[in-house]
């Protein structure tokens, strides 16, 4: 939890990783209790969990009304640590998120007030709606922990994530995502219409006080910081890391911006904590291939606006021609 006076600096000493089965554990409680409110999604609900675990950021692409707001907050629910949300509009400013330093009559000095993105889990809901300008006062943060505001540093509590939620219904009045920002995002998910014996359930759960009220901790945030350092042990053989390399080069062949090097990395992480939920100390080809699609096809630009393949289309296409060596 943070204070109001944020540290400017950080210790580097590494948190005790759990045992492998008391971070797969943890996974599945954390898995369980969001779906106690949502309902029919749980591919995502494992995917988001895995994205957490490997320090990663997400991005919840999908039309309005379908549960990407619920789903974050029940994620922040799940885990006992400070949670903050930032609605993002178009008259929002970057100090907005980071901060402000705010001068103090009684002391005579300038004082830092931290704004929401000192939060453990962070709610960047409909992140569209900002300009760029201000969306770029998350980059720092999403790829350092850190925020820096008038030359003064400041490190963030851990474990720090940001989930974010958009939609391209009205493009109109939404901004695009810099291509830098979306590449910080470890995962974009989709939940998709529910289907109707889905749909009728939710309509059940709802017909008295929503679930969320009663949604209670199952893990704590230092728990999560000790799974991740779980994760972060996990054996990658050599095949293993070719494997995601030539992944990666296949989409920079065939599209025209294909993953960076950081999604690379954001793909090897998940493939740890995939192997996690799976209760293994190693990674094997499988774990990669479940992470491929969610962590990569955001990534790639293939000009599918003018009738190209989509991202999906060529990673698909890269998990069918790459082989496993």
């Amino acid at each position: 939890m943070t204070d109001a006076n944020p540290t400017q600096r950080r210790t580097d000493a590494s948190p005790d990783p759990l045992p492998v089965s008391e971070a797969a554990d943890l996974a599945d409680r954390v898995v369980e209790n969001v779906e106690r409110v949502i309902v029919g999604h749980h591919d995502v609900t494992e995917h988001i969990v895995t994205a957490v675990l490997a320090r990663g950021h997400l991005l919840l692409d999908d039309v309005p009304g379908v549960g990407k707001t619920m789903l974050a907050r029940s994620l922040a629910r799940s885990i006992d640590c400070e949670f903050s949300r930032v609605q993002f509009t178009p008259d929002l400013l970057p100090t907005d998120v980071t901060g402000v330093n705010v001068f103090d009559e009684q002391s005579r000095e300038f004082e830092f007030r931290p704004g929401p993105v000192f939060g453990n889990v962070v709610l960047a809901d409909e992140i569209n709606r900002a300009p760029p300008k201000t969306q770029s006062a998350l980059l720092e943060a999403m790829e350092e922990a850190q925020v820096t505001v008038d030359g003064e540093t400041y490190e963030l509590d851990q474990p720090f994530a940001v989930v974010a939620t958009q939609n391209d219904v009205e493009a109109d009045r939404t901004y695009e995502l810099p291509v830098a920002e979306v590449d910080r995002f470890t995962k974009r998910l989709s939940l998709g219409y529910p289907a109707p014996d889905e749909e009728a359930e939710v309509l059940r759960r709802l017909s008295g006080r929503h679930p969320i009220e009663d949604l209670d901790p199952v893990t704590t945030g230092e728990e999560v910081v000790r799974a991740r350092e779980t994760v972060a042990r996990v054996t990658a053989e050599e095949p293993v890391r070719a494997y995601v390399t030539r992944l990666a080069n296949y989409t920079r062949d065939h599209a025209d911006l294909g993953v960076s090097p950081r999604g690379s990395i954001a793909l090897l992480r998940a493939a740890q904590a995939r192997a996690v939920l799976d209760g293994r100390e190693y990674v094997v080809p499988d774990d990669v291939k479940a992470e491929a699609q969610p962590v990569l096809a955001h990534r790639v630009r293939t000009g599918a606006e003018t009738g190209g393949a989509s991202g999906e289309d060529l990673v698909a296409e890269a998990l069918d021609a790459v082989p496993v060596k």
